[in-house]
């Protein structure tokens, strides 16, 4: 990819403060791109608020003759998320590229324990934040005739030999799964693309289970994620749409779902369908 290949267009990441987002962020403004680095400076739980460390990430952009303005605004609701495309045309005129990497875990524990208030606020986060930006943004994409959307899932919602992280937050992904389908489906006949990242890179997020349990010999530094959603933001990825994708430490796969017949339960569900409907014409009322 040329350096300038994002010059003219401008980019909204979220959770660009830090990790994986700051990989974006940067990376996004190093091939060209103007970048409204956009994070509320929260703690893991999602609780306060820093100005200081969106600004910081915007400073570093522009200290390397980039353009970036800093937005600390909360994107966990349609409200939020609307606000923050607004601050983006209104720092650099239009927006172009949306990169909704913005998540907080939580929710966890047996599910007699769930709370509903902290299932919301995973939920607000990962699924509503990321549906209002890209709600937000749908009519300048349109208007253009050009956009992209890259949302951020993660294995546990995918793959059920995945460690689970809690039922709130595997779910929560799985429906910005969904979402990413149905937006890419709307967006196919405006020229914009919508896919989804399940990144392996190792944040703060996971810093505690890399403490516990050992940190892999794969090189997990978010710069390896980073360069696969600046790919599909590529004219070269235009015809890329709805796909979910797998990065971790260089190496890429694709999540792929699809009805089969010729599995080992569907031919048991056959076979027990075939013996439910015996034992209904045996105990069938005479006449």
């Amino acid at each position: 990819m040329e350096r300038g290949q994002f010059a003219g267009r401008t980019a909204l990441v979220t959770g660009a403060g830090r990790g994986i987002g700051r990989a974006h962020a940067r990376l996004l403004a190093q091939l060209g791109a103007s970048v409204l680095v956009c994070d509320v400076g929260a703690a893991l739980d999602g609780r306060g608020r820093d100005v200081a460390v969106a600004e910081a990430v915007a400073e570093e952009i522009r200290a390397a003759g980039r353009a970036a303005a800093a937005d600390a605004g909360d994107i966990s609701s349609f409200a939020g998320g609307g606000a923050a495309v607004a601050r983006t045309i209104e720092a650099f005129g239009r927006i172009d590229i949306v990169v909704n990497n913005a998540g907080l875990g939580g929710g966890g524990g047996d599910v007699e324990a769930l709370q509903e208030s902290e299932v919301k606020r995973v939920f607000d986060v990962n699924f509503y934040g990321a549906l209002g930006v890209a709600r937000a943004a749908w009519p300048h994409l349109k208007a253009q005739g050009w956009g992209r959307i890259i949302n951020t899932v993660s294995e546990v919602a995918l793959d059920s030999k995945m460690p689970s992280a809690g039922v709130s937050y595997g779910a929560a992904k799985a429906a910005v799964w969904s979402m990413t389908l149905s937006l890419a489906r709307e967006g196919a006949p405006h020229g914009i693309t919508v896919n989804a990242l399940s990144p392996g890179a190792f944040t703060r997020m996971n810093e505690a289970l890399f403490a516990a349990q050992g940190r892999p010999a794969l090189d997990l530094d978010p710069a390896h994620v980073a360069r696969v959603a600046a790919w599909l933001c590529s004219e070269e990825a235009s015809d890329v749409t709805g796909r979910i994708i797998h990065a971790a430490g260089g190496q890429h796969r694709e999540y792929l779902t699809g009805r089969r017949k010729d599995t080992e339960l569907t031919a048991r569900v056959d076979a027990g369908v075939r013996a439910v409907m015996a034992a209904a014409l045996r105990t069938q009322p005479n006449g």
